[in-house]
């Protein structure tokens, strides 16, 4: 065989392609170094692509950043769809209802499974003294809050303890704990070891 048949050809991946990849990416790089903290050539690097291609998929590296954030409330409400989807009230245990099992799908699968997702949805409420990021992320939460009335058909109260809950887990998960009772044993052990001694 010839020089020239040995000749490769590489395959040109598609810009919506190699978009996915870099909003994937740009999901782990976020969620670690937050907007500000996290260089754009670190996520083309990679997904192996050069930093000016980025630019030229995203604009900026806020929509970069908005483009990750959205994947991450998206995959939020899928697993919401999922839970609901698979929720039946004939064989839930006693006392379980669709919000209930919302919220399990939520720890169980995201908290448990896709920890970045949690961090980067920190790292979204953080960067909300930019304007531009701060309607955003205010529109996604605001769809996420419809879209779980709309599945659960909870009023306004049920629902807005359900969210509650729902931060008050995710600030739990961050640092690492399961419960962020005053009177929680490791909160107790905190303290106990910052007493002086006497």
């Amino acid at each position: 065989m010839s020089a020239t048949e040995k000749t490769t050809t590489h395959k040109r991946v598609p810009a919506s392609e190699r978009r996915d990849a870099l909003v994937d990416a740009a999901v782990h790089e976020f969620a670690h170094g937050g907007l500000h903290g996290t260089p754009v050539d670190r996520i083309a690097r990679r997904v192996g692509v050069a930093q000016p291609y980025v630019f030229a998929l995203f604009g900026s590296k806020r929509e970069l950043f908005l483009a990750a954030v959205q994947r991450g409330f998206e995959l939020v409400a899928e697993t919401f769809d999922q839970a609901a989807a698979e929720y039946d009230p004939e064989t839930a245990p006693a006392g379980m209802d669709v919000l209930h099992a919302m919220g399990r799908a939520y720890v169980g699968e995201l908290l448990g499974e896709h920890r970045y997702y949690l961090l980067l949805q920190h790292q979204a409420y953080a960067a909300c003294d930019d304007p531009v990021i701060r309607e955003r992320v205010r529109h996604l939460y605001a769809q996420l809050v419809a879209h779980v009335q709309q599945l659960s058909n909870a009023d306004p109260e049920r629902l807005d303890e359900f969210f509650r809950y729902g931060m008050w887990i995710n600030v739990a998960a961050a640092m690492g704990v399961e419960d962020l009772s005053a009177g929680c044993h490791w909160m107790q052990a905190e303290l106990a070891a910052a007493e002086p001694e006497r």
